[in-house]
Parts: C-alpha cells; structure tokens; sequence
C-alpha cells in the first residue's frame, strides 16, 4: 500500500496518488506589462533620431529637468515651436 501525505492509505498503489498532487490549486500569476498604463489618448508617432540630434535633445533635456523622459522633451519643444508661430494659443 501507498501512503499519501495527509490521506488514508491508497489501496491501488501510486496510480491514485495522481488525484492527490493534482486536487491542490496552483496560481498563476499574469505577466505583468512594461511601461506606463495606457490612456487612450492621443496617437503614437514614431520617430527616428541620428546620434547628433539625439544628443542635443538630451543635452537640452538636462538642463530643463533631469527627470524629463525624451517623448515629453519632444513634446515640449513641439508645443513650444508651435507657440511661438501661433498654432497654438500661450
């Protein structure tokens, strides 16, 4: 006879020890997503930057805030831009 932990004893051996492991619950967790939540707003653009004026824009971005990600630097200057041209009212 097979004894399972915690059960009375089995009397056909390991094939009803199957049941026993199998009875306990197991809890996957989900993957958890990268970034920030997405709020729905808005559409992505992508843009490529050579190393020149990706380096500009992170100079730039140091000496307005050091904690400034590159979309929202490119973000401001575009607003800025757009200001100064009047697209957009101060």
């Amino acid at each position: 006879m097979v004894r399972a932990v915690g059960k009375l004893p089995l009397p056909f051996g390991p094939f009803l020890c199957y049941h026993s492991f199998m009875s306990e619950t197991t809890v996957i967790s989900q993957k958890k997503k990268r970034g920030p939540k997405p709020t729905g707003k808005g559409s992505p653009v992508m843009v490529r930057l050579h190393d020149p004026l990706l380096s500009e824009l992170d100079t730039w971005m140091n000496s307005e805030d050091p904690d400034m990600s590159r979309p929202e630097a490119i973000r401001r200057i575009l607003t800025d831009w757009l200001k100064e041209r009047g697209y957009l009212p101060e």
